[in-house]
């Protein structure tokens, strides 16, 4: 359901129009925060080609990174499902928290007890400054959406979410989802 007003927890999906931005062609981002002095998001889509043991070499586990955005791509953050287990968690909305204590998660992740599909890693975030979120909006940038998945998004697939957000809108937008990413190349 298309929101109007901004809120944490809501998901910005990518116009089509954004053509040849490599950061956001095609993005699904969840809001962590939105307030006065700006907002803050993580791109859910956008895997790359590393695991969590290749960044931290003391957790032996083949999670997926995802290019969380363009700000600080040299920090590792972490969004999840289980704030019983790792302390001090900030809850974003529906179930969905935001970072906690490290060093636990990294013991638990060791020990088996944190699930794929209830934890997401990101290198870097996506960061809009007071005000700027919503100029973006109102020059047709994104499409903001209330987040129906709620605890399950991190369960949701990377490859599909954008076109499947797209065919969902439906309208003048589905013609967009069977696009190829770059229609120049078409």
């Amino acid at each position: 359901m298309i929101s109007e007003k901004i809120n944490k927890g809501h998901l910005l999906i990518a116009e089509p129009s954004i053509l040849g931005d490599i950061s956001f062609n095609r993005s699904v981002i969840l809001l962590a925060d939105h307030n006065t002095e700006g907002s803050v998001g993580f791109i859910l889509n956008k895997p790359l080609p590393y695991t969590l043991m290749d960044l931290v070499p003391e957790i032996e586990s083949s999670f997926t990174i995802y290019n969380g955005g363009p700000v600080e791509q040299d920090n590792l953050y972490f969004i999840h499902t289980i704030p019983d287990l790792i302390p001090d968690s900030i809850e974003i909305s529906n179930g969905i928290y935001w970072g906690g204590n490290f060093d636990t998660t990294r013991d638990l992740i060791n020990e088996g007890r944190i699930a794929k599909d209830s934890i997401r890693f990101f290198l870097g975030y996506t960061g809009w400054d007071a005000h700027q979120l919503e100029q973006e909006m109102n020059a047709n940038s994104w499409i903001l959406i209330e987040n129906i998945y709620k605890q399950t998004i991190l369960k949701k697939s990377s490859a599909d979410f954008w076109k499947d957000q797209i065919k969902e809108l439906g309208g003048d937008y589905l013609i967009w989802s069977n696009a190829p990413e770059n229609p120049m190349l078409n």
